[in-house]
């Protein structure tokens, strides 16, 4: 248990520090994906200011496609001269047609007007004003018929955000092995008040079991005594159904706190779980059949696991008094034990009258009783289900219950 408890422990400081950091990085380049477009966003609109004024009658860029008109002078739409300079930009204008009226070269050098033309005709078909097609910003303005569209260089910009988020990636990275070793160091520590208290818990438990054991052995002993000298009554066999009941809740609070240890099961071994099943099942088949229900088994043959034979008896034990106990009159319980590719699967289903469905969540927690007339009736502690749970967790496994309607109970292991 304080293995588990350091586990969950680790694994939820872990996720809530997970949570954080990569909230942290998340919003870190979000924010700066924000204020970069936002900065380029500026800059086109200075682009589409100072272009949108531009005489093209009089003047216009001189290259292959319009090799006759004179080229303009130096961009300054930015307040900051330098970045006027340091601007990297082309523009294409397109007629009321649609046709490709001219292409502006004269701040870029790293495409040709042929690419900047296929550029173009790949931001008009984009449904926004705005928008990235590989290294550049662009925008929009006009109709898709006609207007001009002005792409930025943004390359620096893209790389910068690039760069921003390996590094926000590498440092969250680092930053979750380091806060693991911390947290994996202190754990101990903290859960150590925790681990005392449960240490106390589970010597009370034993020293308890055993201070009672002897107690309760002396008045089974005189009772059977009173007996003898005074015959049945039902005083004596009230005290003896009473004795006989603490002895068995005493026995099964020591195996859970055992099985609450961190080796619980040193001896265990290879057996045929097909034959301890039969054994278990042809005891708890005549009880059945006395109370005039019926028990089937579908037992796999040559069924083996690696395991401590005694507490998975138990467990068998405890799933077939369940089921024998709390099922309805006449009831049909079947019991089924197979292997299921590597994994060993058993089954217990019997039909049940509960006017609310149980809480299956809590069916395997002590001194859970989901009718507290009927397991008072039938003697039930309340513990045997948290042992059979302590046994299958302890082999590896999983057991969980379903009982949706009421009407019938199945509980369900894999180990």
């Amino acid at each position: 248990m304080i293995k588990v408890m350091k586990r969950r422990v680790i694994l939820a400081s872990m996720l809530a520090f997970f949570a954080v950091i990569t909230t942290i990085a998340v919003l870190v380049n979000v924010i700066n994906y924000g204020v970069e477009t936002a900065n380029a966003d500026k800059t086109l609109d200075a682009i589409l200011t100072y272009e949108e004024r531009a005489d093209y009658d009089a003047s216009s860029p001189k290259g292959p496609m319009m090799p006759d008109k004179p080229p303009r002078g130096p961009f300054m739409g930015l307040p900051d001269v330098e970045s006027n300079y340091m601007t990297r930009f082309f523009v294409v204008r397109f007629d009321e047609t649609g046709e490709l009226k001219f292409v502006s070269m004269d701040n870029i050098a790293s495409v040709d007007e042929n690419s900047a033309a296929d550029y173009a005709k790949k931001a008009l078909k984009k449904k926004g004003d705005r928008g990235y097609i590989k290294d550049y910003r662009f925008a929009k303005s006009g109709t898709e018929e006609s207007g001009l569209v002005v792409f930025l260089n943004v390359r620096r910009e893209k790389q910068f955000m690039f760069s921003l988020l390996k590094l926000s990636l590498a440092v969250s990275f680092v930053s979750l092995a380091i806060v693991f070793v911390l947290v994996a160091l202190f754990s101990q520590r903290a859960i150590r008040p925790i681990a005392n208290n449960i240490k106390q818990q589970k010597r009370f438990i034993t020293d308890a079991g055993h201070e009672l054991k002897t107690p309760l052995t002396s008045i089974s002993a005189s009772l059977d005594v009173l007996q003898m000298e005074n015959g049945d009554n039902e005083w004596i066999d009230n005290i003896k159904k009473q004795t006989s009941r603490l002895t068995k809740l005493v026995s099964e609070l020591v195996t859970l706190s055992r099985l609450d240890e961190v080796n619980p099961l040193p001896n265990k071994e290879h057996f045929s779980l097909t034959d301890a099943s039969w054994e278990i099942m042809e005891i708890y088949k005549s009880q059945a059949k006395a109370l005039g229900k019926t028990l089937s088994g579908n037992i796999e043959e040559n069924v083996e696991m690696y395991g401590e034979r005694g507490s998975i008896c138990r467990m068998l034990s405890v799933l077939l008094d369940n089921a024998v106990r709390y099922s309805d009159e006449e009831s049909e319980i079947r019991f089924t034990v197979r292997k299921k590719k590597n994994k060993i699967f058993i089954e217990t289903f019997n039909t049940c009258k509960y006017d609310t469905p149980p809480d299956v969540d809590r069916l395997f927690d002590r001194f859970y009783r989901p009718d507290d007339s009927r397991n008072s009736e039938t003697g039930g502690t309340g513990v045997g289900l948290a042992i059979a749970k302590a046994v299958v967790e302890s082999h590896g496994g999983k057991i969980r219950a379903e009982c949706s309607t009421g009407k019938t109970m199945t509980i369900t292991i894999l180990i």
